[in-house]
């Protein structure tokens, strides 16, 4: 059973709010979430000596989440990942967007979800934040409610989301966490062992929106389906890192997604999903310039992503099966 302990974290510039901060402990585990963008800030765990590290990269404080930062630890949305040319119709209606990562709309635009106050609402083994995102926010169609709960049960972090439309609007929502199994502020992610559950792929052009190709792993750099040593997997294939969605299997069911290996110290972290597709980042734009928890730097690679979601630009590609959820009901996964 795990217990959860509120306090606050911050005060938000110009009277703009106390933001607080949740942290959900169980025998294995101890998270540390802010209700600013939902934001996981810690999440410490023991090696296989007992020893307890952070795992993720992130701030020690709120200021350090206010600055430009890549989405550290927060809930992104109103739909993650890229919208090509920030533009997107909806029964006839064309809607244009933020272009905040040229040439695209990257994350829910220029004040996406992971920028606001959330509500909270403390659970016996969790916490529940919820926001009323309105009409023409960020450009996007119609007024959205969303729910995001995380609880804790032993070593199982549990992220589920919900989001009700009042019209037809694109949803997407992930968690952006970077994880570094051998502890935040590590160096790099090269003797990480990576394994990730997908047939298929999605190749993206030079802005990395994907060309509208399902493409099978087999036989590339993709295949990931049997454990790989990071570092040297990216100098055999001489690839700059990850930024890839990889296409899970068809399932409402939660599923087996990934599985990322750290010898050194033992740790292990599986995800399982309800989504379609996981975007594996190996923190290729992390540039060692922002000074993180304990003083820590994060240069490229020091970091990595599973971001669970649909498939990226899928509001405009109309040939990708799963497509972006949008629906005018209730819309839930874990």
């Amino acid at each position: 059973m795990a217990s959860v302990t509120r306090a606050a974290f911050g005060e938000l510039p110009s009277g703009g709010g106390t933001v607080e901060k949740f942290q959900l402990q169980s025998d294995l585990l101890r998270v540390d979430i802010i209700s600013w963008g939902c934001t996981i800030t810690a999440l410490e765990v023991k090696d296989r000596q007992g020893r307890a590290s952070d795992v993720v990269l992130g701030f020690a404080e709120l200021e350090g989440y206010l600055q430009k930062q890549p989405y550290f630890g927060a809930v992104i949305g109103r739909v993650a990942n890229r919208i090509a040319k920030g533009t997107f119709k909806v029964d006839g209606k064309e809607y244009h967007l933020a272009i905040n990562k040229e040439p695209n709309s990257l994350h829910g635009g220029v004040r996406g979800f992971d920028k606001v106050l959330w509500t909270p609402r403390v659970l016996s083994n969790g916490v529940q934040f919820s926001r009323i995102s309105p009409d023409g926010e960020e450009g996007y169609p119609g007024e959205l409610k969303v729910w995001v709960t995380y609880t804790l049960d032993g070593g199982e972090l549990v992220v589920n989301y919900r989001a009700q439309a009042s019209q037809a609007t694109p949803v997407n929502l992930t968690n952006h966490s970077y994880f570094n199994l051998a502890g935040q502020g590590s160096p790099n992610i090269y003797d990480h062992e990576v394994t990730i559950e997908a047939d298929t792929y999605l190749p993206v052009d030079e802005t990395l929106i994907p060309i509208g190709e399902v493409a099978p792993v087999q036989g590339t750099a993709f295949d990931l389906r049997k454990p790989v040593e990071l570092g040297k997997h990216l100098q055999d294939f001489h690839l700059n890192g990850f930024d890839h969605n990889f296409c899970l299997k068809g399932s409402k069911e939660k599923h087996f997604c990934a599985r990322v290996h750290h010898a050194a110290s033992g740790r292990v972290l599986e995800v399982y999903t309800t989504q379609p597709g996981v975007q594996f980042y190996t923190g290729n734009f992390l540039d060692g310039t922002l000074k993180g928890k304990n003083g820590a730097v994060y240069p490229k690679h020091s970091g990595f992503c599973l971001e669970t979601q649909n498939w990226p630009d899928a509001v405009n590609q109309f040939c990708f099966q799963h497509g972006i959820i949008w629906r005018q009901r209730n819309l839930e996964d874990t």
